[in-house]
């Protein structure tokens, strides 16, 4: 297997904490990353996003029947191309050259990538939604706010909404010692499994928009929260919905209540709206 270390050696290349780099080089995480995809997978065809140099992708492979890593970076794109050049001629690898918030990413089976940073939350927004096994690297208080449960601190907006899409855990808490060069925060493995929702939704953006502006006032009640927040959830008629919500569920706050309780007011206010 590639040493981390060696591969960064041999790209020339370093790290830049400016550009959001911080290259994983602790051969124990990388080795320990393919195996915290749930079991049963399918890995035809695995999507890296954010090759480096290579440490996590030498670890694909062999699991992958092909793989595809986005690499912004066209220094380290042209590098994964030579130093993989086998699995390139055997199209077993392909580099796709780009920022993953733009590119056209690729059907993939599953992900296992250890993210920018800079941009981990809107890349694995643009990820959830495709309904794939994902293992991803995030700053730790992201993971941790990611999987959170209700009635807990880090309960929020990303927990509903990440949980709206799938099972998230966090598996693995990974020092900073663990990055060449070492980022200011620690990380976390998060392994996400999809699967439906067990409540009905109006609408998918509705359902956001509601929970993306309740939250923007998460110490108020619930009644408070909608009346104050109507130009973020486009809610037409915010005395009809906590009417018919009822005086229980509108004297909590956002942080108590579980993703189902935010789905039967979505669909209370596309009731009002319809009415």
């Amino acid at each position: 297997m590639r040493d981390p270390d060696a591969l960064i050696a041999r790209a020339g290349l370093r790290g830049d904490p400016e550009r959001d780099q911080h290259f994983l080089v602790d051969d124990r995480v990388l080795d320990r990353l393919p195996g915290r995809l749930p079991d049963g997978t399918d890995t035809s065809h695995v999507l890296e996003i954010g090759g480096g140099t290579g440490g996590l992708t030498a670890r694909l492979l062999p699991v992958a029947d092909r793989v595809t890593v986005v690499e912004r970076d066209p220094a380290l794109a042209s590098f994964l191309r030579e130093e993989f050049a086998d699995a390139v001629a055997e199209d077993r690898l392909r580099v796709l050259e780009g920022d993953a918030l733009d590119v056209d990413l690729p059907p993939f089976s599953a992900s296992v990538s250890n993210l920018p940073y800079g941009v981990s939350s809107e890349i694995a927004f643009r990820l959830l939604p495709e309904g794939r096994p994902l293992v991803l690297m995030f700053q730790k208080e992201f993971a941790e706010r990611m999987a959170a449960e209700p009635n807990t601190e880090a309960y929020g907006r990303l927990s509903v909404t990440a949980g709206h899409y799938a099972d998230v855990e966090v598996v693995e808490t990974v020092p900073k010692e663990a990055f060449s060069p070492p980022p200011a925060v620690e990380s976390a493995v998060v392994r996400i499994t999809p699967r439906e929702p067990d409540y009905e939704v109006p609408d998918g953006e509705s359902f956001m928009a509601l929970v993306r502006g309740v939250f923007t006032q998460r110490r108020k009640t619930m009644r408070n929260a909608i009346r104050n927040t109507t130009h973020i959830s486009g809610i037409d008629d915010p005395e009809a919905l906590i009417e018919a919500a009822g005086e229980d569920l509108m004297g909590k706050r956002a942080g108590k209540l579980p993703p189902s309780e935010f789905a039967r007011l979505a669909r209370l206010a596309a009731m009002a709206e319809s009415g």
